[in-house]
């Protein structure tokens, strides 16, 4: 299926596992320029304290964490490009701040209905006792619920990047990993921001007519200290 340039986009996501159940989960919103976005900052969502930068057209995020101890961030598309089925029953901004609020996280999304959303990936790590990542990926038809592994890992949002594409992207990132034995917030951050691993439209932080990326956010884990990193090009 071709891309679908008139749906909303996003984005570039790793994770990156650190020594002590810590980690690194950084997020390219690849989206037009003319979409507001509020820079993160605390709410109170449900009697619940999280933090996320908003999407100010649907009042949702794609990216965030919360008092629960769990991170959150969502990509649109599942496994392959679809066709937009207007409209829907609701923004997948609000499933990622209904995922960071709810008492069990786990168990909140696997008795979640999602008939009529559109097609996402939503990636949940939980780090209230050990370390644990996991991916649900919404396609249309079927809910795919699973825990991962926590390896260093890449992903590129279904509908802004072809199979081509993702795996461009994926030589790009495996490269980085056998240059960085060690891994930082700043040296991740240079490889969301680099403008030169291959054409404009593909490269990490990418540009293209009506879509680039516009900002980078990054939630990372050392030891007890929990952070969140933005940077605004917009």
């Amino acid at each position: 299926m071709p891309l679908d340039f008139s749906q909303l986009k996003m984005c570039t996501v790793t994770f990156l596992p650190l020594p002590n159940n810590g980690f690194i989960l950084t997020s390219n919103r690849d989206e037009t320029p003319l979409r507001k976005t509020i820079p993160p900052k605390g709410y109170l969502e449900n009697g619940v304290e999280v933090v996320y930068p908003k999407d100010v057209v649907a009042g949702g995020t794609w990216i965030g964490t919360s008092e629960k101890d769990r991170a959150v961030c969502l990509l649109n598309g599942a496994y392959k490009n679809h066709k937009r089925t207007l409209p829907y029953a609701l923004s997948r901004g609000v499933i990622v701040k209904n995922v960071l609020t709810a008492d069990d996280a786990e168990i909140y999304i696997n008795r979640l209905g999602l008939r009529n959303i559109e097609p996402f990936t939503l990636l949940l790590l939980d780090y209230s006792v050990d370390l644990k990542l996991f991916e649900l990926v919404w396609d249309g038809e079927t809910k795919h619920f699973h825990q991962l592994d926590k390896t260093p890992r890449i992903w590129s949002s279904s509908t802004l990047y072809t199979d081509d594409m993702k795996e461009k992207r994926q030589e790009w990132f495996q490269n980085w990993l056998k240059e960085n034995d060690k891994f930082s917030v700043a040296n991740v951050l240079e490889f969301h921001n680099n403008t030169d691993l291959g054409e404009p439209e593909v490269t990490t932080r990418m540009k293209r007519k009506l879509i680039e990326t516009v900002s980078i956010t990054s939630i990372s884990k050392i030891e007890e200290i929990v952070d969140m990193k933005y940077l605004d090009f917009l």
